[in-house]
């Protein structure tokens, strides 16, 4: 068995489809959309296979807030210096640094990112 998709509700569509294609070298399929429930959606291939599914509907409404369920998406990025890099333009290009980089307790070198509406990302290596 393997996780197929993730599935991200989006307030911008096209702004959260462009930061994982510009950051993550993601690739977008063709945009869904569903008149009758008013749906849209892109599926984002990476590299390794892994897809990310960004959806947007004008009455879903999330607050950024913790909760329970899904706390962060991980992405490898390759190594150290992978992480660092990425990191640091992001950075550079406004967004969040929430924690990291840093070598965690179970051996992980990783940082945390918010991405365009707040998701947590964790840009990690082992």
């Amino acid at each position: 068995m393997k996780i197929e998709h993730i599935g991200l509700w989006t307030i911008d569509l096209e702004r959260m489809k462009e930061f994982y294609e510009t950051y993550f070298s993601a690739k977008s399929g063709a945009l869904y959309h569903n008149p009758k429930k008013g749906f849209h959606s892109y599926f984002l291939t990476f590299d390794s296979g892994s897809r990310l599914e960004l959806m947007h509907r004008e009455d879903i409404n999330k607050p950024n807030i913790e909760s329970y369920g899904y706390a962060h998406l991980a992405v490898d990025v390759g190594d150290k210096q992978a992480v660092d890099n990425l990191v640091d333009k992001l950075k550079a290009d406004g967004y969040a640094l929430i924690n990291g980089p840093r070598t965690t307790g179970d051996g992980y070198y990783e940082a945390v990112i918010e991405d365009p509406e707040g998701n947590l990302i964790e840009l990690t290596t082992d």
